[in-house]
C-alpha cells in the first residue's frame, strides 16, 4: 500500500495504540465488575500482524495475570491499568506528532517550499 511506504510503521502503530487504549479503558471501567478479566495486547505481535494486513489485534489480546487475586474474581489492578493507559496515551501522542510532522513535510514538498 502507498500509505505504508509513506508513513512506514507509524500508521500501523497508531492504530494498535488506539485499539489498546480502548482495551485499557475497558479494564479501568470494569475495575469493580465481579468476575471481569483484565486484558492487554502484545504490542509487537499486534503491530507485526497489522503490517502483514492480518487481523492480528484480536490474536494479540491476552488476559492479564494479576499480581494479587481478588475475592470476586476480578483481575483488574487499577494502578497498573492507569499506568499502562497513561504510558499508551503518551506513546499514541508521540506517534501522532511524528505523523503530523511527516504530513507537514510532504505538504511543503508538494507546494515546492
Amino acid at each position: 500500500m502507498a500509505g505504508d511506504t509513506l508513513f512506514g510503521v507509524h500508521g500501523a502503530a497508531l492504530e494498535v495504540r488506539s485499539q489498546r487504549m480502548g482495551l485499557l479503558a475497558s479494564n479501568i471501567a470494569n475495575a469493580s465488575t465481579p468476575g471481569f478479566k483484565a486484558r492487554d495486547v502484545d504490542f509487537s505481535t499486534a503491530l507485526a500482524a497489522m503490517e502483514n494486513n492480518d487481523d492480528g489485534f484480536a490474536g494479540a489480546v491476552k488476559y492479564r495475570v494479576p499480581n494479587q487475586t481478588s475475592m470476586d474474581g476480578n483481575t483488574v489492578e487499577l494502578n497498573q491499568e492507569q499506568t499502562a493507559f497513561a504510558e499508551n496515551a503518551v506513546q499514541y501522542q508521540t506517534t501522532l506528532s511524528f505523523l503530523k510532522g511527516r504530513i507537514g513535510t510532504i505538504t511543503r514538498a508538494l507546494k515546492g517550499e
